[in-house]
């Protein structure tokens, strides 16, 4: 997740001015999240994002819906995918699902004295001993945020997301309002109907359900961003940009950002909503922190050796950042009443696993691609903060291969 796309809709930093002071229920401003990113993170997801092991995404676009019978399919070209021959996936992505990586315990000990280990210092010996202990599989139903199931059914195919980017396609209407519809009220911890103001409603929910709805919108509004950052330009605005009428053309629209996110043209919601976009990106950004100890001592195999070193190299060095990032997201302070924190994390759980479902009744591929990979990504954070310790092992190489999506 990245705030530079907002940088393409400079002409509306009115919205983005309102964004001042602290983010909620998180000890840190807007302005450091701001600067710790533009300056540190992105620059690094850029490159990452570009290499094999994360550009290449699996997916199964024919799963049933579990909720309702639709078969309302975008008839829009450019909801399609682009799905990949295997031959042109590398071997090591190809032959993931045989779990084709270097087990730590066949690492020889580095004894590099580069930067990028200082990770390893940071691990107790308790740690070490579990990162020993793994287990081979970590989606048991007990614990699993995610009902995405896509990695291991025979339908999936690969897709390479540098040729299918996140980008509005022009799936809209009925089908796209009742998934966001069906998130918000049927499968989420809503604010009360009785106020008018949602996030004024926010103030009477005890933390863990702000937590869940400020997280959801927050990834309302990271796609809603992405899409008005890259929205299938109109006839007029390729005219205006003096692009060939046959061509077809993305960019940014402006229009479409204002009314999402335009204090006068939102009831005041939002910059609110563009708050809880640091919110996620602070809650993901811990979740990745938590892990890096883990994630630092894989080896990723796609067959490119060279390649692998760099990919290697690179996870390092962000996951050294993002530790040193200095107002993290605490995750200790959700969960933590000895008499309703169980019951309520289980909720919160399973609330979450039918947001995953729900992802299976898009009815536009792109929308559903991008829609899956994003949720699984929250899921994996989610895990990682908030299963508790003597129930959670990640396991071996499978943490790594969720790494894409978290990214």
């Amino acid at each position: 997740m990245n705030f530079s796309v907002c940088r393409v809709l400079k002409p509306l930093c009115y919205c983005f001015c309102q964004l001042k002071g602290g983010i909620d229920d998180c000890p840190c401003s807007v302005d450091t999240v701001d600067y710790f990113n533009n300056i540190n993170v992105y620059p690094r997801l850029q490159t990452l994002m570009h290499l094999d092991f994360f550009r290449y995404y699996k997916v199964n676009f024919l799963r049933d819906c579990p909720f309702w019978v639709d078969d309302s399919k975008c008839s829009v070209r450019d909801c399609h995918v682009k799905s990949c021959p295997v031959d042109h996936v590398p071997e090591g992505i190809r032959s993931e699902d045989k779990q084709i990586f270097c087990d730590i315990r066949d690492s020889p000990p580095s004894t590099s004295n580069e930067e990028l280990g200082r990770l390893d210092a940071t691990l107790s010996e308790s740690a070490r001993q579990e990162l020993l202990q793994w287990v081979a599989h970590d989606d048991v139903e007990a614990l699993s945020y995610c009902d995405i199931g896509d990695n291991m059914e025979n339908e999936a195919e690969f897709v390479d997301l540098l040729i299918n980017p996140e980008r509005f396609t022009g799936y809209r209407g009925p089908s796209a309002h009742r998934i966001w519809r069906s998130i918000y009220e049927e499968n989420c911890f809503k604010p009360d109907n009785a106020v008018s103001n949602p996030f004024e409603a926010l103030k009477n929910m005890c933390i863990e359900k702000r937590a869940f709805y400020r997280a959801l919108s927050g990834l309302h509004t990271s796609i809603n961003v992405h899409l008005c950052a890259g929205f299938l330009m109109t006839e007029r605005a390729k005219a205006l940009a003096s692009l060939s009428a046959n061509k077809v053309a993305w960019g940014p629209n402006l229009e479409e950002f204002r009314k999402r996110f335009d204090p006068d043209m939102t009831e005041g919601y939002g910059p609110q909503r563009l708050k809880n976009l640091y919110y996620l990106y602070l809650l993901e950004l811990r979740a990745l922190s938590k892990a890096a100890p883990y994630l630092a001592r894989q080896q990723f195999y796609t067959g490119n050796k060279d390649e692998d070193e760099s990919v290697r190299l690179s996870v390092r060095d962000l996951l050294r950042v993002l530790r040193s990032f200095p107002d993290p997201f605490d995750e200790k302070i959700l969960f933590n009443d000895p008499t309703s924190g169980t019951v309520l994390r289980e909720e919160f759980r399973q609330h979450f696993i039918n947001i995953t479902r729900i992802m299976d009744c898009v009815g536009c591929d792109k929308c559903k691609l991008w829609g899956k990979l994003q949720i699984q990504g929250l899921g994996t954070a989610l895990k990682i903060l908030f299963t508790p310790d003597d129930h959670f092992s990640p396991s071996r190489g499978h943490l790594k291969f969720r790494l894409r999506s978290l990214l």
